[in-house]
């Protein structure tokens, strides 16, 4: 089963989406959590978490000294957010924001980072392409973006033996939940035509899971 997919089942009860994720994964989503907070966080840095869900990218980040703001629209799962121990030295603040709202809680300039987990699947095209924009026009030159999520295969041919796969899973999660999901198809075009430099894909081996490297890096 897709791990978004099955993700969604799992919002409509915050409180064992943790343990969904980690099974699911087969124990490994924590090694996606430390592998984001890495290469974003460090000592002071501003970082963003858009869908932070019930918080473990933006904690491994805190975890690690930086300064945190994790937003999502789910109320239920940032109450569980909420409920974890915030580690020593960091900060985080769990606000209940989307995508939209980025632009007017946040000024230019203001982040050393953007990150992501599991959410920009969740979110239409026209959505990813402003989410990226203005998520550049936030960061400090040289910030990082950083997205995590599931993507589909390169070339026509495996990208529909991969949606035949998760087609079974896709039809029991909408008569659970009357929701549906979709990978992230093109993503790193999307970062690349949003103003990125140095655009990487990190296959991680864990699923179908992918991270994204961009830098806001200026003309």
């Amino acid at each position: 089963m897709s791990s978004f997919v099955w993700m969604k089942f799992l919002e409509s009860a915050p409180a064992r989406y943790d343990l969904g994720i980690r099974m699911l994964t087969g124990g490994r989503i924590a090694e996606v959590y430390e592998r984001i907070a890495a290469l974003a966080a460090a000592p002071g840095k501003r970082i963003l978490d858009i869908g932070c869900g019930t918080g473990s990218v933006s904690l491994a980040c805190a975890a690690r000294g930086a300064f945190v703001t994790g937003i999502d629209i789910n109320a239920g799962m940032l109450e569980v957010a909420r409920s974890k121990p915030v580690p020593a030295g960091g900060q985080v603040e769990f606000l209940e924001l989307g995508a939209a709202e980025i632009e007017d809680r946040f000024a230019p300039g203001s982040l050393d980072a953007v990150v992501s987990c599991l959410a920009f699947s969740e979110m239409p095209p026209e959505e990813q392409i402003y989410a990226l924009a203005v998520s550049r026009s936030r960061l400090v030159p040289e910030g990082l973006l950083l997205i995590a999520d599931e993507t589909e295969p390169n070339g026509t041919l495996a990208r529909l033996a991969y949606q035949m796969r998760r087609l079974p899973a896709v039809a029991v999660t909408y008569m659970l939940t009357q929701a549906t999901t979709r990978p992230v198809h093109g993503l790193a075009k999307r970062v690349q035509a949003a103003g990125y430099s140095a655009v990487v894909e990190e296959r991680l081996g864990i699923r179908s899971l992918t991270i994204v490297h961009g830098v806001n890096r200026k003309p």
